[in-house]
């Protein structure tokens, strides 16, 4: 017995669409003449390191209301497109939707207009203002341009929405500015570049990006989130590593899409600059011949946490990240933590392990490395000494385990425990920057 539907679609809850949509997948049905009045997905929860950690707040979890720790005017925060969940606010409270899922299926776009009806009615807010993502082609973005009916429509930064949702959730009035860690696969940046290895100096008003990860070029957009093995080999050439036939990245990759990749870097044509952190996993799993095409969403970092936690604890000292300045027009980066050293040293040893025997965790032990320099460097340029730890990363069990010793200078960690660090608590953010930068 599973839940009334297919993969990546809402779940089925009239009984005459389920065995049309639902044929071939069942050997027997179960109905009852009972309607469903509202569909709620199954939540979520995983252990890291002992901690709770919930991934998908629905069923038992939504629409309890969340308190807030600064009132909020009548609010509607639309979300994001992937894991999405919407939220109202008004006062002190604020209503997370249940789990939604991927707003790229047209059966979600119309359970997220439901659960916005729905959700207003066992509210009783009616929402003055909407905040949605910055990206220009989210569809939530777009349903919120269609229905705002001349309210105020707030665009808000990606990851400053999810350190401003594990501020708010963490009782946080915005008086002194946080150090906000946001690691994931994609978020849309200011200057256009894809996001998702951010260090943050943010409050509710505003954020200063202190820090970032070297970008690299993302060849060929979505296609490299799909094969892993892009990202290893497009790391590589950026640290100037040659591309020799005995990685596992290079021979996953068929002679003429590998020329046809060589000379789209050369030339940079369809390769945004991204500096995410979940794109490095897919390129370490490539290049340690764990995950080479990726069939559902965070595959090559699932099984690169898998390696990492079946080798054993005793792996040495991991691998360094460098810190250098960043370039003279970045004046908001003062740091660019660099990999070079990284991948120079990572596909001798890589190359000849087999898949996922033992290569895991050597790459895990390098990515807190660098954070405590990081946030040492946040708290010299006086923002404080509060950090905030979000977004789909965290989710990783080895980085969660790693996380425990990296919080070295005396910083106060608020690392989200009730709300899902993935796109699923992004909602509660954008309510939180929008409804108070609108006072």
């Amino acid at each position: 017995m599973t839940s009334g539907n297919r993969s990546g679609e809402p779940i089925v809850t009239d009984e005459a669409e389920a065995l049309e949509r639902l044929a071939g997948l069942a050997d027997a049905w179960l109905t009852h003449d009972r309607p469903i009045q509202v569909p709620c997905d199954d939540s979520v929860a995983r252990i890291c390191d002992g901690v709770p950690l919930i991934l998908r707040r629905s069923r038992g979890h939504a629409p309890l209301p969340v308190t807030l720790p600064l009132p909020v005017r009548p609010a509607l925060a639309v979300g994001g497109d992937l894991k999405n969940t919407l939220c109202l606010g008004e006062g002190t409270h604020a209503w997370l939707s249940a789990h939604l899922g991927d707003m790229d299926d047209v059966g979600t776009q119309q359970a997220f207009e439901r659960a916005e009806r729905h959700l207003e009615a066992i509210s009783g807010v009616r929402p003055e203002l909407l905040a949605a993502d910055r990206h220009p082609g989210y569809r939530s973005g777009r349903w919120a341009e269609r229905n705002r009916g001349g309210r105020p429509l707030v665009r808000v930064q990606h990851h400053h929405a999810h350190i401003a949702s594990a501020m708010a959730e963490h009782g946080l009035d915005g008086s002194h500015p946080v150090i906000g860690v946001a690691f994931d696969g994609t978020g849309y940046g200011d200057d256009g570049a894809v996001w998702g290895g951010e260090t943050l100096i943010a409050d509710y008003d505003g954020y200063r990006r202190f820090a970032r990860l070297g970008y690299v070029p993302l060849p060929g957009g979505d296609a490299a989130v799909r094969r892993p093995y892009r990202m290893a080999l497009s790391h590589l050439r950026a640290a100037g590593v040659a591309w020799t036939a005995d990685l596992p990245c290079v021979a996953a990759c068929h002679d003429d899409e590998l020329r046809l990749l060589e000379r789209q870097l050369e030339r940079n044509l369809n390769c945004v600059p991204t500096s995410s952190m979940g794109r490095l996993f897919d390129a370490v799993s490539a290049l340690a011949g764990v995950c080479q095409l990726a069939g559902y969403e965070a595959q090559a970092a699932i099984e690169l946490e898998a390696a990492a936690l079946r080798a054993p604890d005793d792996h040495g000292p991991g691998y360094a990240f460098a810190l250098g300045p960043a370039p003279p027009a970045a004046r908001t980066t003062p740091w660019s933590p660099t990999r070079r050293r990284c991948w120079r040293r990572s596909p001798p040893r890589s190359a000849r392990a087999p898949a996922g025997a033992g290569r895991g965790p050597v790459p895990h032990g390098g990515r807190p490395a660098g954070a405590p320099d990081l946030r040492a460097g946040a708290r010299a340029a006086r923002a404080g000494d509060r950090g905030a730890h979000r977004r789909g990363v965290r989710q990783h069990a080895a980085v969660q385990r790693l996380r425990h010793g990296a919080g070295a200078g005396r910083l106060h960690r608020a690392a989200a425990p009730a709300d899902p660090p993935n796109d699923g608590g992004l909602a509660l953010g954008q309510l939180m920057v929008a409804a108070r930068s609108a006072h």
